[in-house]
């Protein structure tokens, strides 16, 4: 069916349903001589009379009272799944697939989504823990969780944590034999514990800077893992330095079972953001999701 004999039949449904030019015009939307138009283009392609209009009254002729008893509903089923439609666009429900790292995912997205997800029963959410520069276009992802310097080209963001400070770790036990690192470039003398998050990347350098000097480090040692958490379990554990986000050491430093070494060379990196293509319409439940992980910083007291 052509969009211009619908909206005739719907112009001629509304008229039937009133009895009324004058208030189907003003429920449509349209002149009275608009109306008359439509309707006489809807017989002329019939080839039937539908209305018997009168200076008093309008009312359907037989072939008329038969569309009117046969259309009409199916016109309404229409109408009805049309409104669920529109519904369907507001309500918070759906599937959204996340990737993000296992830091990111465990220090800014869960412990804030899992304190409002109970509440959208409707809403399913996979998240993929991969520390890689994973293309969601590609594989198919709604958003991805991302240093704000790492985020492509026509992509929308938004931030959800703040800067985050570097450190560099290494147990007492590490160091017990060892003169402290006071330069970048004493590194070289130390067992370093690595970081790659992708095949397809070279091993992550450490970026350090003191005032105006920036120096990417390209640090040495037997043990590469594309997880922060585990470069700091080796840290631990006395196998060498490791530059870890700060928030994730700082329970073992205040414990005494780590110390920060170089603290004024470790600069504050970019904070995460969640990002996702700019062109694509945001659905209900990924807006919830964004709106849920946004970051708002304090105000000073």
């Amino acid at each position: 069916m052509s969009g211009v004999i619908y909206r005739d039949i719907v112009a001629f449904i509304t008229i039937a349903r009133h009895r009324s030019f004058t208030k189907a015009a003003a429920e449509l939307g349209v002149s009275q001589s608009a109306l008359s138009h439509t309707i006489r283009h809807l017989e002329e392609r019939l080839g039937l009379r539908l209305l018997i209009r009168t200076t008093r009254s309008v009312s359907p002729t037989e072939a008329g009272e038969r569309l009117l008893e046969r259309v009409s509903p199916r016109f309404e089923a229409i109408a009805n799944e049309l409104s669920s439609l529109r519904e369907l666009g507001s309500k918070v429900t759906g599937t959204v697939r996340i990737t993000a790292s296992d830091f990111a995912c465990n220090t800014f997205v869960w412990p804030r989504i899992s304190k409002v997800l109970h509440q959208y029963p409707d809403v399913k959410l996979e998240i993929s823990n991969d520390p890689a520069l994973t293309d969601i276009i590609a594989e198919r992802f709604d958003a991805g969780i991302r240093a704000g310097d790492r985020i492509g080209k026509n992509m929308a963001s938004v931030r959800i944590s703040p800067d985050l400070q570097e450190t560099i770790v290494a147990s007492p036990g590490y160091l017990k034999d060892k003169d402290l690192p006071l330069s970048p470039e004493d590194l070289e003398k130390h067992s370093c514990i690595n970081t790659r998050f992708s095949l397809k990347e070279g091993i992550s350098p450490w970026v350090l800077k003191k005032d105006e000097n920036i120096q990417h480090c390209r640090v040495e040692g037997p043990l590469v893992f594309n997880s922060v958490y585990t470069a700091l379990d080796a840290a631990r554990a006395g196998y060498g330095l490791a530059c870890v986000p700060d928030i994730l050491a700082r329970p073992w430093l205040e414990s005494g079972h780590l110390v920060s070494v170089l603290q004024e060379w470790c600069a504050p990196r970019q904070g995460f953001h969640i990002f996702y293509p700019s062109e694509r319409q945001l659905l209900p439940a990924l807006s919830m999701i964004i709106e849920t992980l946004r970051y708002e910083p304090q105000p000073y007291a």
